[in-house]
């Protein structure tokens, strides 16, 4: 059996949601949270996810530190 999954939410609508409800975040809080929607997600989907969102503006990446990056809603 394929251990791919259907979800009825791709993983930028619920990281739009995530952030909505709990605000700026570290990439790694934003990968435990989308972890808790998606148990087979890995962080390299999570890094492709966010790349996508920041150049449709849809949110904000900074580097905090050398490994750790803030991830932003954009306001509307």
């Amino acid at each position: 059996m394929s251990s791919n999954t259907w979800h009825v939410q791709p993983i930028y609508a619920t990281v739009i949601e995530i952030l909505r409800e709990k605000g700026s975040m570290t990439d790694e809080d934003l990968f435990e949270a989308l972890r808790s929607f998606y148990k087979e997600v890995g962080m390299a989907d999570l890094t492709k996810t966010l790349m996508k969102m920041e150049v449709t503006g849809l949110i904000t990446v900074s580097s905090l530190t050398k490994d750790r990056r803030l991830v932003q809603l954009k306001k509307k």
